[in-house]
């Protein structure tokens, strides 16, 4: 084998562990929810409860979100739980903030 084909698949190597521990450890975190309370399948015990917190989950969007980005349409929840999950790192959005807009975009 000559040099150039050694480091090419040595290279190659190391970029196939890479993909492999990302794709891991990204497969972790997808799955991943602070006590399995922040999903927006959460079961919601009266209609009143619901439309609580979907009013509350509105208010701290437009608080939180809101300043920078006008209302979306509805996402897919796990979509929308992901795009929370980035944004309560750059916003500070608090994690009952983020659990009722969750609610709030998935209804």
């Amino acid at each position: 084998m000559t040099q150039s084909r050694k480091m090419n698949f040595n290279l190659n190597s190391w970029l196939a562990i890479l993909l492999f521990t990302l794709a891991i450890v990204s497969s972790l975190f997808a799955g991943s929810s602070s006590g399995g309370k922040e999903g927006a399948g959460a079961v919601v015990a009266h209609n009143s409860d619901a439309e609580s917190m979907r009013f509350q989950g509105e208010q701290r969007f437009r608080a939180n979100c809101g300043r920078c980005h006008a209302a979306p349409q509805k996402f897919p929840p796990r979509m929308m739980g992901t795009i929370l999950r980035h944004m309560r790192v750059r916003a500070t959005i608090t994690a009952e903030d983020r659990r009722l807009i969750l609610f709030y975009m998935t209804q």
